[in-house]
């Protein structure tokens, strides 16, 4: 059974960091791309970041420079290491796990950032 549960959310002033986890259930983890998606209230949930199984990472423009991901398959769990925060990342965050046609999802953490 796949299953992801995030932590690490919770309240903090821009420009402060934060560190999400994304742990996983199984020894399935090591086969999975792991994404980190984040949803603003009224916005549609938007793609962060991704890192592939074999540990290539990819981040979107608009976190660029500021958020990093890693995993350890050991803990099997992903790390999204969030620094410089604003505003606008305010969000639920959501992590994912993707293996060819298979997607699973976390029930979210919450991230406020105050001004």
């Amino acid at each position: 059974q796949v299953q992801l549960v995030e932590s690490g959310g919770g309240l903090v002033q821009a420009g402060g960091s934060l560190r999400l986890s994304c742990a996983a259930s199984g020894s399935w983890f090591i086969r999975y791309t792991i994404y980190w998606h984040r949803q603003a209230p009224g916005n549609e949930r938007e793609w962060v970041v991704v890192i592939s199984a074999g540990g290539t990472p990819n981040v979107a423009d608009s976190v660029k420079g500021r958020f990093t991901i890693s995993r350890d398959n050991a803990e099997r769990t992903v790390y999204l290491h969030m620094n410089s925060l604003k505003p606008e990342d305010t969000g639920v965050y959501y992590c994912s796990a993707k293996f060819l046609d298979s997607q699973h999802w976390g029930q979210g953490t919450l991230v406020t950032v105050s001004s």
